[in-house]
């Protein structure tokens, strides 16, 4: 899942060597955090959002596919 969140991000900013993502457990899911260049954070957010929702929907679903519990990702500033 990592990797997909990776390979997604890096096409969609400026700076893909400045991409950081580390995965944790948390509460019987995984939490991701995503890392990027301060310039690229708008360009992942998107217009109301609406790219990282997608991605957030993608990777739920992916999630669900392979019978994962719960999966989320969150942007550190």
């Amino acid at each position: 899942m990592q990797e997909f969140i990776q390979f997604v991000v890096e096409a969609l900013v400026d700076h893909p060597e400045e991409v950081v993502i580390e995965g944790f457990r948390e509460d019987g899911g995984v939490v991701y955090e995503l890392q990027c260049h301060p310039d690229d954070v708008g360009k992942v957010i998107g217009r109301n959002g609406r790219t990282i929702t997608a991605i957030r929907t993608l990777i739920s679903n992916a999630a669900a596919g392979k019978g994962q519990s719960r999966v989320s990702l969150e942007i550190v500033e």
